[in-house]
C-alpha cells in the first residue's frame, strides 16, 4: 500500500508541474505501481497474507471469548474464577496453619490440586 501511495503522489506532483517531476518520463512514475504488484504477488504466493489474516481472526476470537467469560462472571480481572478460588483456599490454609489458636484443632484443610478435582468430576453429557 505505501508503494501505491507513493505512485499516486508522484503522479499528482507531475501533473502539478512541481520540480524535476514535471520533466520526468511517465515510465518512471509507473515504477512504484510495478513494485507494488510484485510485492502483492510475493505476499500471496508465500502465504504471508493468509497467516496474517488467520492471526487476526484468532486474536478476535480470543478477545470475544474473554469478553463473554467476564460477562458470565467466570473471569475476574484477567484471571479465571477457579484459579482465584484455588488461590483463596491456599491463602486460607496458610492463615489457619499459622494461627496459634488452631493448634489443637484439626489440621489445616488440604489444598487439592486441580487435576485431582478434575478426576473426581463426572463426565459431561
Amino acid at each position: 500500500m505505501p508503494l501505491v501511495i507513493i505512485g499516486v503522489l508522484l503522479i499528482a506532483l507531475k501533473l502539478a508541474g512541481v520540480g524535476f517531476l514535471a520533466d520526468l518520463s511517465w515510465w518512471w512514475l509507473a515504477v512504484p505501481f510495478g513494485l507494488a504488484v510484485l510485492w502483492w504477488e510475493f505476499a500471496d504466493n508465500s502465504g504471508w497474507t493468509e497467516r496474517r489474516a488467520m492471526d487476526k481472526m484468532e486474536k478476535r476470537k480470543a478477545e470475544r471469548r474473554d469478553r463473554q467469560m467476564e460477562a458470565l462472571g467466570l473471569k475476574i480481572g484477567g484471571q479465571r474464577r477457579d484459579r482465584l478460588a484455588t488461590k483463596h483456599t491456599q491463602i486460607k490454609a496458610r492463615e489457619v496453619s499459622a494461627d496459634p489458636t488452631h493448634a489443637g484443632r484439626e489440621a489445616a484443610p488440604k489444598v487439592v490440586a486441580r487435576s485431582e478435582i478434575e478426576q473426581r468430576r463426572e463426565p459431561r453429557l
